[in-house]
Formats: structure tokens, C-alpha cells, sequence
């Protein structure tokens, strides 16, 4: 009886902070909570008649096709080394500019320069994939010039090897304004004082990045990874999607366990097979974020997310 009349004690006290949480609270049961009861699929042959649970149940035979057929492994691997070239490239890149902008003298300049880095950042994966399209296609600019100097054109749509730089290098550009910003920001809360004092003793602009800038930025740099780490098997479908679309020749080098779980469900209609690889995901990047939260728990308590 404690346990609820302290219950009710905190809610009638605290009854607007309650209200203003409320909507939070039902968006996440209602899409995130409830629609788990799908992952009985991951277990079932799916029938259309039968519904979900009208429909065969076949334990864990899903799970073993997609490991024995091997096409787990590719999509895994393919999924794992795309979002750590994402991490990994973009952040660097994110922090090389950060730093850049906040060493310019001039701040309509800077404002400018910021501005133009964002920009890519609102612009949809339609747009990008269109963009992408007119650049490489039979009749894009790169083979327009390639014809232009003399030489054969390249038929980018059905080799694999320049798709593994070019999805990396879209990805790390339309995110660059948006992490530039996020670094910028940790920048300027730095005291003007440390600098002052490393100018003073004689300390360039090198070694002011090297020994106060970089240092302060550790702890900014390792949240953002641990934030990211949390998605590494969850892929961006919407930039794999729109660059690469139902072209079967680049599937090998390109697909991802998201585009993967879009085919199984709306082109091949197996969704046993395609809750299964998304129950997949689910389980290990949910494993692996815990894991390196403990890690980094046991290291630095300071920079765990929990």
C-alpha cells in the first residue's frame, strides 16, 4: 500500500510534469511496443490466409536458411562496413572542418561558409539519388567528359567496385554541415582564457589544437560514436534506396540488411524471412551497444551514455 500511495503522492505533486510526458509516453507504446507482437513472423511461414497467428510455425528455420545460404554474412558485413566508414570518415571530417571554421577571422565569412555546408544536409535522398543518376549514368557528366577527352566511357550501373566510394562519399557530404555544427558548437564553449594563456607562452596555432582544442573535443567526439555505434547494423535504406534502387548487378557490394528486409516484404512477399533478418538486426545492435556501453562504463564512467 506504500508503494501506491507514494505512487499517487508523485503524481498528484508532479501531475503537469506527468501531462507534458504522457504524449511521449503513449507515441512509444503505441509504435514501438505494440507492433513487437510482429516478431512472431520471424517464426512462421506467413501465410496471407491464415494471418499471423493462422500461419505455420517453423521455430527457428528462417534464422537457418539465412545463415546457411550465406546471404546473412553479406548483408551483415556489407551493413557493418558501410556504417563504420559513415562513423568513422564522417566524424573525422565533421571535426577537421569544425576546427577550420572556428580558426576564420572573418564572421560573415564563416556564416557563409557554415550556411553552404548545411545546405546538403535539408536535401531529400530523392534529390541526391537523381543527382547521383545524372553523374554516372550512360548519358552523365562523368562519361560526357570521359567522351569529351577520348576515352571509353564506364559503365558505372553494373561494375561494383566505384559504388563503395561514391555511397560513402554522398553520405559523409550530406552529413558533414549538420556534425560540422554539432563540433562547432562544442568549440566555442571553450575558454578564450586557455587559448590566451597558450599564446602567451609562446604556443601556435598547431599546438593550441593539439594541446586544448582536440583534448576538450574527446568527450563530444566519443559521445557521437556511442550514439552512432547504436545504429551500425541499421543501415540508411533511404541512401541505399534511392542511390542504388532494384539494380540486382550492384546487390552484392551494396545491399544492407534494411533494403534486404524492404524486398523480402514488398517484392518477394516473404515476411517470415524478412522479420527474421530485422529481428536479427534488432538483437545484435541492441548486444553490441550494450557491450561497448559497459566498456566504455568500466574505462571512462564519464563518457557512458547510461
Amino acid at each position: 500500500m506504500t508503494g501506491k500511495h507514494g505512487l499517487m503522492r508523485e503524481l498528484s505533486r508532479n501531475k503537469t510534469m506527468f501531462l507534458m510526458i504522457a504524449p511521449t509516453l503513449i507515441f512509444f507504446i503505441v509504435f514501438s511496443y505494440v507492433p513487437m507482437v510482429g516478431i512472431y513472423y520471424a517464426f512462421t511461414k506467413f501465410d496471407f490466409e491464415g494471418g499471423l497467428f493462422g500461419s505455420e510455425f517453423i521455430g527457428f528455420e528462417n534464422f537457418r536458411f539465412l545463415f546457411e545460404s550465406g546471404l546473412l554474412w553479406n548483408l551483415t558485413k556489407n551493413t557493418v562496413l558501410y556504417n563504420l566508414a559513415f562513423l568513422i570518415i564522417g566524424n573525422v571530417m565533421q571535426l577537421v572542418c569544425a576546427i577550420f571554421l572556428s580558426q576564420l577571422p572573418g564572421k560573415l565569412f564563416k556564416k557563409s561558409a557554415q550556411s553552404v555546408m548545411f545546405l546538403p544536409y535539408f536535401l531529400s535522398w530523392v534529390l541526391v539519388g537523381a543527382f547521383v543518376f545524372n553523374l554516372f549514368s550512360d548519358l552523365g557528366v562523368v562519361n560526357t567528359v570521359l567522351k569529351q577527352l577520348g576515352m571509353q566511357p564506364y559503365d558505372f550501373y553494373i561494375q561494383t567496385a566505384p559504388w563503395k566510394y561514391i555511397i560513402v562519399f554522398f553520405s559523409v557530404w550530406k552529413g558533414l554541415g549538420y556534425g560540422t555544427v554539432i563540433y562547432l558548437a562544442a568549440i566555442m564553449s571553450i575558454s578564450d582564457e586557455l587559448y590566451e594563456a597558450a599564446r602567451i607562452d609562446g604556443a601556435n596555432i598547431f599546438q593550441q589544437i593539439r594541446r586544448i582544442t582536440l583534448p576538450l573535443l574527446k568527450p563530444t567526439f566519443i559521445l557521437l560514436i556511442l550514439f552512432s555505434l547504436g545504429g551500425i547494423l541499421k543501415g540508411q535504406f533511404d541512401l541505399f534506396y534511392q542511390i542504388i534502387g532494384s539494380n540486382g548487378m550492384l546487390y552484392d557490394a551494396t545491399d544492407i540488411i534494411d533494403t534486404y528486409v524492404f524486398r523480402s516484404l514488398t517484392v518477394n512477399f516473404d515476411i517470415g524471412m524478412g522479420t527474421a533478418a530485422g529481428l536479427y538486426q534488432s538483437f545484435f545492435g541492441f548486444i553490441l551497444i550494450m557491450s561497448v556501453n559497459t566498456i566504455i562504463k568500466k574505462t571512462r564512467e564519464d563518457y557512458a551514455l547510461f
